[in-house]
């Protein structure tokens, strides 16, 4: 590759993260104006057809930087506004279980696909994977059968449940551990070591950037659910901040600023774990 073909692909590589970063960027300049700048900008989003109606100008005046920069509405959420967190914490009791507990059996079951020998492990596998081909509505009337028969409606059970033994952390788990070399297992037996000590001190330690990766991932998916939070809790002072933001409008001062804190544990967490993704990436290379 030339040096101008290898310029060009890092103008256009640059140019696609600009363009995946502006949402993020935009948001956070935006939370930091007033409400009044704000709702001149926007405030004919919620008026569409009766604007289009009436043949008027139907653009929104999207601004990079505020005219006076304020955190007014930072301190409304998080100081004068006790519902924005107690809904943080109630998304955080949603997702930590279902990440610990999702992490923990796909980790275990993984491994038995993996690196064990069972009559009917390929098939059983295979009816395991097709779970995950499944989309949400396909499972909720069963799920919300078993929760109601579990006495869990209603509950956070009903939702942490169905999210610790799903499939997806199996599958990806199970591709990290073909490709560790059985001669570490072999070795371990040979000093007496049975499956859970194995597992414990020769696999986990070797798919630390795999249990790293599925924790950031189930982490963005689970952070963001709305639909199982809406149809398994009714009450919604137990519902978690995404439910809640997806009923935002009117208010663009809270709306943009309550986006923006809401995002910020998903980006932290990205952050601090790109490293990690790297050495998932350099394992995946390992062959058996």
């Amino acid at each position: 590759m030339t040096t101008i073909h290898k310029s060009l692909l890092t103008l256009l590589l640059g140019l696609i993260g600009l363009l995946l970063l502006f949402p993020i960027v935009i948001t956070f300049t935006n939370s930091l104006m007033t409400g009044g700048e704000l709702l001149i900008n926007y405030g004919t989003i919620g008026k569409l057809t009766e604007v289009t109606a009436t043949g008027a100008d139907t653009f929104v005046n999207l601004k990079w930087l505020p005219d006076k920069v304020t955190l007014a509405q930072y301190g409304e959420l998080l100081v004068y506004s006790p519902n924005y967190l107690l809904l943080f914490w109630n998304s955080a009791g949603l997702v930590v279980p279902i990440i610990l507990g999702q992490t923990a059996v796909a980790a275990m079951a993984a491994y038995a696909f993996a690196k064990l020998s069972f009559r009917g492990r390929d098939s059983l596998f295979l009816v395991y994977l097709l779970t995950m081909l499944m989309p949400f509505q396909v499972t909720l009337v069963p799920n919300y059968i078993m929760a109601d028969k579990l006495g869990l409606l209603h509950t956070s059970g009903a939702v942490i449940l169905p999210g610790i033994f799903a499939a997806f952390g199996v599958f990806m788990l199970r591709q990290f551990m073909l490709h560790i070399p059985y001669a570490y297992i072999e070795a371990a037996k040979m000093d007496g070591a049975g499956h859970l000590r194995i597992f414990l001190t020769v696999i986990v330690p070797m798919v630390k950037p795999g249990l790293a990766a599925l924790v950031v991932l189930l982490f963005v998916d689970y952070w963001n659910m709305v639909e199982q939070p809406l149809i398994f809790i009714d009450d919604p002072f137990k519902q978690p901040l995404s439910v809640f933001l997806s009923r935002l409008s009117g208010e663009w001062d809270t709306v943009f600023a309550a986006s923006m804190l809401y995002m910020a544990p998903m980006v932290l967490l990205f952050l601090y774990a790109e490293t990690y993704f790297i050495e998932g990436v350099q394992l995946s290379g390992i062959k058996g």
